[in-house]
């Protein structure tokens, strides 16, 4: 009985490390995408000025750097928010008293779909 139960806390925490491991590959694919976008974004403004002999200055908040750059910052938060919540589910396993929360599930989703709104 005793090995039972240690072979299924040990399921639970390779989960875990399962479930910190792709929050970390979300993570790394915002910040990816928030790169390749503010990159794409000054190769653009550097054609055109070559182009068209002037600078062109975009003032608008809603531009594609600006959405590159809050790509990466939700990628770095993602990640901490990955890792506080694999030390918070290591530790209710430990202790035997896992609760679900949707918490970090339904702020990740509602950020990245108000940058995908935003980047429309």
């Amino acid at each position: 009985m005793a090995n039972q139960n240690r072979e299924s806390r040990l399921r639970e925490h390779l989960a875990n490390e399962r479930t910190f491991l792709a929050w970390l590959r979300t993570s790394i694919s915002l910040i990816g995408f928030g790169l390749a976008i503010t990159r794409f974004s000054l190769f653009l403004r550097q054609l055109q000025t070559t182009t068209s002999a002037q600078t062109v200055k975009n003032s608008s908040i809603f531009n594609s750097e600006n959405l590159g750059l809050c790509l990466v910052i939700v990628g770095i938060i993602v990640i901490a928010l990955a890792a506080w919540r694999y030390n918070r589910v290591f530790r209710q396993i430990e202790r035997a008293n896992y609760r679900p929360s949707r918490l970090l599930i339904w702020f990740l989703s509602t950020t990245v779909m108000l940058i995908g709104i935003l980047s429309i």
